[in-house]
């Protein structure tokens, strides 16, 4: 591909992500799944430029007074790569493959974002500098504190790929030679005893490490939330919203296959997804159930009867921004209102599964404050029969070392402990 026909390739699919209800990685991958003459180079770029661009939204919202594609474009080049202006016409000359010439207003906008570069830009709001939602803003400017721009701009970092071991195949150290001998190269989590992070992003699907069942995809952090649920194998454990079985399948490994486990969720197309996972894992002690709703007969048959449930609350994934950076501007108040909403029902359901003196597991992988503390707090208002276990103790008997983060409940966030963002909340039953 040309340079400009680079440049179109963004612009097409800016466009796309805009319109599709998918995520952005979806969308990229569909478009050059269908485009066979786009090679690996081109891919690459193009797919860097467009999650590059989609991580200086609030910029190029700014600059471009929330413009057109083709504008973040304009701007994108000149004040964050900073593009020369003659290379810039040289780019957008109409020919061939290349944009088309760029018009007087457009001559315009590259001024405004040459005067304003990202590396100059403190008279900018706070929002746009931090690349954060307006809307939220000052609540989580209070929340962080001096923090704040910090965990911001964590957020809006690439994330490492960091891989879970199976315990159910192999230990650690044989998964690294095995990774090893798949051309890829990892070590050790900072954290999770199970975890291996690599060295470059790749394409694991087509290694031994994958196919085999050896691994997980799965970040650090949701592998620490699945390790303090504490399971094993003479614990009936439920998993209250299993979604596509990550943490399923972390709790069958930590249960030695043994049961039982249930897995359960209202989306019958990502229960089923779960399949291919548990036969690659050799994992067979997991039980699927599909929840029809509050008064699913499920619920009464199962209740107060749970050594450990797990809740992994749908909730706004702002703890994984760095993944899918559209998600954070198309997240709005009333979305938010009816995550917290949901998550407050949700609670309320798995905790009658909940037997006296077993646990109940609350996991968001979010960091605002009203999915997480807020939620609980006012859970335990109102369902007065469980009591908070300190994070600390039990971190230090599962996963060992210092616990991160200390008191009631368990933060993680990527500027604090490189992972994503996630909450955990771990409450006992009372007898």
């Amino acid at each position: 591909m040309t340079p400009g026909a680079r440049i179109n390739a963004v612009v097409e699919l800016l466009d796309k992500i805009d319109r599709s209800f998918s995520q952005a990685d979806e969308v990229v991958s569909a478009y050059v799944r269908g485009r066979r003459y786009i090679g690996s180079k081109d891919r690459r770029f193009i797919s860097e430029t467009v999650y590059s661009m989609l991580r200086h939204t609030a910029h190029l919202n700014w600059w471009t007074r929330s413009g057109s594609s083709r504008d973040k474009m304009i701007a994108y080049l000149v004040g964050i790569e900073s593009m020369p202006a003659r290379e810039l016409h040289q780019l957008f000359n109409g020919t061939i493959y290349n944009p088309a010439p760029l018009s007087p207003a457009e001559m315009d906008l590259t001024t405004n974002a040459s005067r304003e570069p990202v590396a100059a830009d403190l008279a900018l709001p706070g929002w746009v500098q931090a690349e954060f939602p307006e809307w939220l803003y000052e609540g989580m400017a209070s929340y962080w504190g001096q923090n704040f721009n910090t965990e911001a701009q964590a957020l809006n970092m690439p994330a490492p790929v960091d891989l879970r071991v199976n315990t159910l195949k192999a230990s650690c150290s044989r998964v690294l030679e095995i990774l090893k001998n798949d051309g890829l190269a990892a070590e050790p989590t900072p954290y999770s005893p199970l975890g291996l992070r690599l060295a470059a992003r790749r394409n694991l699907l087509a290694t031994t490490a994958f196919k085999g069942g050896f691994v997980e995809i799965q970040d650090e952090g949701s592998q620490l939330i699945a390790l303090l649920v504490d399971a094993k194998a003479d614990h009936k454990t439920i998993d209250f919203c299993a979604g596509g079985g990550g943490k399923t399948l972390a709790l069958a490994a930590a249960m030695k296959d043994g049961g039982p486990l249930l897995a359960c969720d209202t989306d019958k197309r990502r229960l089923d997804k779960l399949t291919p996972r548990l036969k690659r894992a050799g994992v067979s002690n997991v039980s699927r159930h599909l929840l029809t709703g509050p008064e699913d007969p499920w619920l009464q048959e199962h209740r107060a009867s749970a050594e450990r449930v797990l809740i992994d609350v749908p909730c706004s994934g702002s703890g994984a921004w760095r993944r899918a950076p559209a998600s954070k501007w198309r997240l709005t108040a009333d979305t938010l209102h009816g995550y917290t909403a949901l998550q407050a029902s949700i609670l309320d359901q798995a905790s009658l599964l909940v037997k006296p003196g077993g646990r109940l597991i609350y996991a968001t992988c979010s960091v605002l404050p009203q999915e997480n503390e807020d939620q609980i707090a006012a859970f335990r208002a109102r369902a007065g029969m469980f009591r908070s276990v300190q994070i600390d103790a039990l971190w230090e008997k599962i996963v060992g070392g210092n616990c991160p983060s200390p008191g009631d409940n368990l933060s993680l966030t990527p500027a604090r402990t490189q992972t994503d963002g996630f909450f955990c909340a771990i409450l006992e039953r009372l007898p």
